[in-house]
């Protein structure tokens, strides 16, 4: 029976498995000429070191599946992918504008000598003016004064009567009489021996009248500190009735950082704004540098003079003083580029191309939003200045190693070195690494002095050595603070 002999229906079903052979024929073919199969594909990077989760890249795991701690697939390393750990990491440029880097350039310049510090408002204590009562007697009336009131120079203060000088202006007033001046001078010697004010004398001279109550007046204008007198008191000769303190000038205390005490000298120009009075600058220069470090929070207290013009600066004000110095050359970089670790600073260096690699680098002083650096960079060089921790998130994940600072330049590492400051102290405490000295001034860094703690370069370093003792020491200025390399006992041969 042949093909065309056959029904309808089964022709039909004939014709439907012929087209489905050839189909499958013809998709096996065209899988060939598309290319490899996935897993020759997959071959053509390396050997499959293990799988990880992306999220926890440290677990390494023997073949694919499911991360036991994220519901995502884990991905293959290959053993193409390892490369040399200091060669940097590649981020493709479309994935890197997304990301929002910027890079910035390392630059040599002027970098001015200036930072920023907290301070307060006080009193100047040099403009303080003490009232005492000249003569004893009784308090016969007192003015409206409070502790802290602001007064003017001259205000009254309280009325004494003193009955001791009654007799003596009688005498006084009789020995005029007599028309004899040295008679006259001698009694008139006697009034001011007894305390009386000039004033007074003339007043009773001038009018021959007996007086013997006297009004005590502030002798300079300003704020009163302390107000002993009250109405029906006795008070003695020499007991001090109030103390005024001026307005005129205030003293700005500002706490500095000990390892920016070496950038500030007495005179030095400063700027300070005040949250009292936004958008005003107020000038003044340092007065001095105060001969005691804080222990607890490692600063140095500055003191500022400055002007108060209209007496609007008030005691216990805060206030952020800017100390100005003088520009010098350095390497810089934008601090926003810095990834501080705690342990080390980093930036990602661009190698061009999409390429970045970590590098440790040594960082001095900071101005504004710029930080000197010391050593592992050069001019020229282009850091990560935003987005940069993503980065460095991605060469943590594929295992690259920062660029250390011993593999920079011999050059690099000569600029970096710090000078040796010598001088004498005394040892307050000893604790381990940590050495407290009342230690003589250094002129070379314009410091006074002042107690202050060290760091030792070694622990034993000061080995036998006791609080109370005299030694001779050198040190070095560092980033995280001054570090003693050298110290002796007083007059031992070095």
């Amino acid at each position: 029976m042949t093909f065309l002999n056959q029904s309808p229906r089964l022709r039909l079903g004939l014709s439907a498995a012929i087209i489905a052979l050839v189909a499958g024929s013809a998709g096996f073919g065209l899988a060939k000429l598309q290319g490899p199969h996935p897993t020759a594909a997959s071959a053509d990077k390396g050997k499959v070191l293990y799988w990880y989760d992306p999220m926890k890249p440290d677990q390494h795991f023997d073949k694919p599946g499911k991360s036991p701690f994220m519901d995502m697939q884990l991905v293959p390393r290959y053993a193409g992918d390892t490369g040399d750990a200091t060669a940097g990491v590649s981020i493709d440029p479309t994935r890197l504008q997304n990301l929002g880097v910027r890079l910035a350039s390392v630059e040599r310049g002027d970098f001015a000598e200036s930072f920023d510090a907290a301070g307060s408002l006080d009193f100047n204590q040099r403009d303080v003016a003490i009232v005492q009562a000249r003569a004893s007697g009784f308090v016969q009336r007192v003015y409206a004064r409070a502790p802290g009131d602001i007064v003017a120079a001259g205000a009254p203060i309280a009325d004494i009567l003193v009955p001791s000088w009654g007799g003596a202006q009688s005498e006084y007033l009789a020995v005029r009489q007599t028309r004899d001046h040295a008679l006259e001078a001698a009694a008139r010697q006697r009034l001011v021996l007894l305390g009386m004010p000039a004033g007074l004398i003339e007043s009773v001279a001038r009018t021959g009248r007996i007086s013997n109550v006297v009004t005590i007046t502030t002798p300079v204008g300003g704020a009163i500190q302390t107000l002993d007198v009250r109405q029906g008191m006795t008070v003695s000769q020499g007991q001090t009735l109030a103390q005024v303190t001026g307005l005129s000038s205030v003293w700005l205390t500002a706490s500095v950082p000990e390892i920016q005490a070496g950038r500030v000298k007495p005179g030095q120009p400063i700027t300070a704004e005040l949250t009292a009075f936004p958008g005003e600058t107020f000038t003044g220069r340092v007065a001095a540098i105060l001969p005691t470090a804080q222990a607890e929070s490692r600063t140095l207290s500055v003191r500022i003079e400055l002007p108060n013009k209209g007496g609007k600066l008030r005691p216990g004000m805060f206030a952020t003083v800017h100390l100005n110095g003088n520009n010098s050359q350095a390497l810089f970089v934008p601090s926003e580029a810095l990834i501080r670790t705690g342990k080390r600073t980093l930036v990602m260096l661009a190698s061009g191309n999409g390429r970045f690699t970590p590098a440790e680098v040594q960082i001095g002083r900071e101005s504004g939003d710029r930080t000197e650096v010391l050593a592992g960079l050069s001019a020229g060089d282009k850091v990560v200045a935003s987005g940069q921790f993503l980065i460095d998130s991605e060469a943590s994940l594929a295992g690259i190693n920062a660029r250390p600072l011993t593999g920079m330049p011999p050059a690099a590492t000569a600029s970096s070195a710090a000078a040796l400051y010598q001088t004498r102290g005394m040892i307050e405490q000893l604790k381990g690494d940590s050495i407290t000295l009342s230690h003589d001034p250094v002129p070379a860094i314009g410091w006074p002095a002042m107690t202050m703690t060290f760091k030792l370069s070694s622990a034993t370093l000061a080995k036998g050595m006791k609080t109370g003792d005299h030694v001779t020491f050198g040190f070095v200025q560092k980033p995280d603070g001054p570090v003693i390399e050298k110290i002796q006992p007083m007059g031992a041969k070095p």
